[in-house]
């Protein structure tokens, strides 16, 4: 293998890398919105009365 060719590999390993790790950071960050998702509508369910709104 020529010494050329070792950066390049070493960069497309670390492209790699990152490019899964961001993959775990937005599904991260996608659960978390869910949940707090959730916890808004608990709460919205908590403060209401059981009359739908009138527009």
């Amino acid at each position: 293998m020529s010494k050329s060719l070792s950066p390049l590999i070493a960069l497309a390993a670390l492209a790699g890398a990152l490019t899964l790790s961001a993959c775990n950071t937005v599904r991260g960050a996608g659960e978390d919105m869910q949940q707090a998702g959730e916890h808004i509508e608990e709460r919205a369910e908590d403060l209401n009365d059981g009359n739908p709104r009138t527009p």
